[in-house]
């Protein structure tokens, strides 16, 4: 005997997205690691294996273009990305009791455009580890805030998260987490950790010192956050002005080779666009 299809009703709950805005002010620095153009444009079109000839013709580093290159910005004002503050949220709730890392993420975002950031940067000079096989150490320059702040708009879906949660993770993030490059989550590097606050005098302070026109003097002409970044950066001026002598100096001579009367043409030795030898 056939059985009659019973029907069954769902009862389904509507979200609704909410938000909350915060100041974040640092309490440690914050430093800026932003992928360098000339990365993005190797990335997009490589261009090959180097010569030795090419290696010698061509500058490793140029740390002021790559100070400017580190930090985030619009064109307009210094931004902290969206997906730092989003990142550090989503981690932080792998060391809050209660919460599931997945769950986080999907319920919660940080509004565009990106928050502005406030503070002056400036220029740091430190070694590093490569991320290759060998972990090749290098030199790497970066721009780092000393003092910053930023105002930042998390919505949240209700009714599986609260402002309470919210501010919470937030709260938790700044002390677990951090932003930025070597920042606090990484284990050995303590940078980039903020915590929210209400001390508008503070933040206006910060604001005041460092808005846009004081942070575009600063990219043009950065001061040095330490001694060790002002001495490596005056060992690389003079020794880029010495190479570039020699440089000259072997290619003088190699377009001369012969008897003199027809100088035989050498390679030429150049520069690659946008870096500067004298910073």
């Amino acid at each position: 005997m056939a059985t009659k299809a019973t029907e069954t009703e769902f009862n389904l709950v509507r979200v609704s997205p909410e938000s909350v805005t915060v100041w974040l002010i640092g309490r440690t620095p914050l430093i800026h690691n932003r992928l360098a153009e000339k990365a993005r444009r190797e990335l997009l079109l490589p261009r090959g294996r180097l010569t030795a000839a090419d290696k010698a013709g061509n500058l490793k580093h140029d740390p002021l273009n790559e100070f400017r290159s580190s930090i985030h910005h619009d064109g307009k004002r210094l931004t902290l990305p969206s997906s730092m503050v989003k990142g550090a949220i989503c981690r932080a709730a792998l060391d809050t009791e209660g919460t599931r890392k997945t769950e986080v993420g999907r319920l919660t975002w940080v509004e565009s455009p990106d928050p502005t950031l406030y503070g002056v940067p400036q220029l740091l000079m430190s070694p590093v580890r490569s991320a290759d096989m060998n972990k090749t150490p290098d030199i790497r320059t970066r721009a780092i805030f000393p003092a910053w702040c930023a105002e930042v708009t998390v919505s949240f879906i209700r009714p599986r998260m609260t402002e309470r949660n919210v501010i919470t993770l937030l709260h938790n993030a700044g002390f677990t987490c951090g932003v930025g490059d070597w920042r606090q989550e990484k284990g050995n590097g303590n940078y980039g950790s903020f915590e929210l606050t209400t001390d508008l005098p503070e933040v206006e302070g910060i604001i005041r010192d460092g808005g846009w026109e004081q942070q575009s003097a600063a990219m043009e002409n950065p001061a040095f956050y330490n001694a060790e970044s002002q001495e490596l950066f005056d060992w690389f001026s003079l020794e880029a002005v010495r190479r570039e002598k020699n440089l000259e100096s072997k290619q003088s001579k190699a377009k001369v080779k012969g008897n003199g009367a027809h100088p035989v043409p050498g390679p030429e030795v150049t520069l690659e666009e946008g870096h500067s030898l004298n910073g």
